[in-house]
């Protein structure tokens, strides 16, 4: 071991064990790339050096180690990270360390699905990243929230380091306070930021894998060999993102298959080069989302809110019309049944989420297709996209009977009970009551509505 990563290591132990304040949590932003694996195996080598201590009780501040997943990483990743973060688990709780996985994910109604094809967000870019803040910011941001309101303070730790960019070097300087090993986090209130590895060079990165034990039992080499299949550039987007200037996670081997901010996917497109063909119906996806995004035949005139989105050259770039959400909503049920052939366990889009898009979808006032037909036209059996408060078989059949002079007022019923489903399906309630007074206004006045 290197005498620069035995400093590093007696740093942590200096901060975890004799700081100030010793009831601050440390929150680790886990990725399962590169760096925030070194970052933890050193916190995990200090920890083993605390315990030794003469007074142990020191040993009793909580490490979090928080994954975000934004229900859209990259499958490979995926895999690999939700199988070492068990090995993590085990190995804290049989090693008696104050080392707790946390996973965080993106609210219902702020997933990548459901924005694009529930609510018809047009995909993200770069004057346009929405994703950043729904998927990454917010999830970690509240759990770190929670931690300050239960003590008062918390610190996260960082695996950023000097080389990675001289913009990160800049970002980093100019945020330190010379002397101290802390500095103020640019957004969190009484949150502190602590990068450990900040000094590491790429090779002292790759050292540390490649020569220490996984102090959680894993393999290291198996990382080593994802980063050779994915070789394309050497930046790691963090799982803490500090503010929402932070560079795109598209930049990373290790971000998002869906990620249209750049031009190409170059870590998935040499995933599918080394071997990895299966993932070559999610490229051509990704790349018909980046193609197709600024179509105007596939978006509306108005935006959500109500405003004109038709641009000086009558061009539409409101969100994408309904029919282009459903399209694209079978062609991915239609790739994920494909992939679940041979590889069951692989989810491109939650149950959950499909839900969600159906009551979107109703509160668009969009019937003429159903999430639940398309699911079970493609994979055959049934996902409840109804509520209790539905209408069952049976009372549809007699409420038929009771319209059968004029079916449109069974459509009309249906509808309204459909949009009803919003208050239980998701969170807000907000709109509900607008939604149904605009249902009632198309079906009186069709044209009137039409022309608006």
């Amino acid at each position: 071991m290197s005498k620069k990563i035995e400093r590093i290591i007696d740093e942590i132990v200096d901060e975890y064990a004799y700081s100030k304040n010793l009831k601050r949590p440390w929150i680790i932003g886990f990725s399962g790339g590169k760096d925030s694996t070194v970052l933890l195996t050193l916190v995990w080598k200090a920890l083993e050096k605390v315990r030794k201590l003469p007074t142990p009780f020191q040993l009793k501040r909580p490490v979090y180690v928080v994954c975000n997943d934004t229900l859209v990483e990259n499958p490979v990743i995926s895999s690999y990270v939700d199988n070492v973060l068990e090995k993590i688990e085990v190995a804290a709780r049989e090693q008696n360390l104050p080392i707790i996985v946390k996973k965080t994910a993106p609210l219902l109604e702020e997933t990548f699905w459901v924005n694009v094809l529930g609510k018809g967000y047009p995909v993200p870019n770069n004057s346009f990243r929405w994703c950043t803040d729904k998927l990454k910011i917010r999830p970690t941001s509240n759990f770190l929230t929670e931690q300050v309101d239960k003590v008062g303070e918390a610190i996260v730790l960082l695996g950023t380091r000097y080389e990675e960019s001289a913009s990160r070097e800049r970002s980093m300087k100019k945020h330190e306070i010379e002397g101290q090993r802390l500095s103020k986090h640019q957004t969190g209130v009484n949150t502190y930021v602590y990068a450990p590895i900040k000094e590491l060079m790429l090779e002292e990165v790759w050292y540390i894998i490649n020569k220490f034990d996984s102090p959680w039992g894993f393999d290291n080499s198996i990382l080593f060999q994802i980063y050779a299949d994915a070789s394309a550039d050497d930046y790691e987007c963090p799982t803490v993102v500090v503010n929402k200037e932070h560079s795109s996670c598209g930049q990373s081997r290790f971000g998002c298959w869906t990620c249209t901010v750049v031009k190409k996917d170059k870590s998935m497109s040499a995933l599918i080069e080394n071997g990895k063909h299966w993932m070559k119906p999610l490229l051509d996806y990704r790349n018909s989302l980046v193609e197709e995004r600024n179509i105007h035949e596939n978006r509306m005139p108005e935006r959500r809110d109500g405003r004109p989105a038709i641009r000086e050259d009558e061009t539409n770039w409101g969100p994408y019309w309904p029919e282009y959400r459903y399209r694209k909503l079978k062609e991915l049920l239609l790739i994920q049944k494909e992939i679940q052939k041979e590889r069951p366990h692989i989810y491109l889009i939650t149950n959950q989420e499909l839900i969600a898009i159906q009551v979107n979808w109703n509160r668009d006032l969009y019937f003429e297709n159903n999430v639940g037909d398309l699911y079970r036209e493609i994979f055959d059996k049934d996902i409840s996209t109804k509520s209790s408060k539905a209408l069952n078989n049976t009372e549809k059949r007699i409420l038929k009977e009771v319209c059968e002079d004029d079916l449109s007022y069974f459509h009309l019923i249906d509808n309204l009970i459909a949009l009803q489903e919003t208050k239980t399906l998701l969170v807000t309630k907000y709109g509900l009551h607008n939604d149904i007074e605009r249902r009632i206004e198309r079906f009186v006045n069709p044209k009137e509505y039409e022309n608006k």
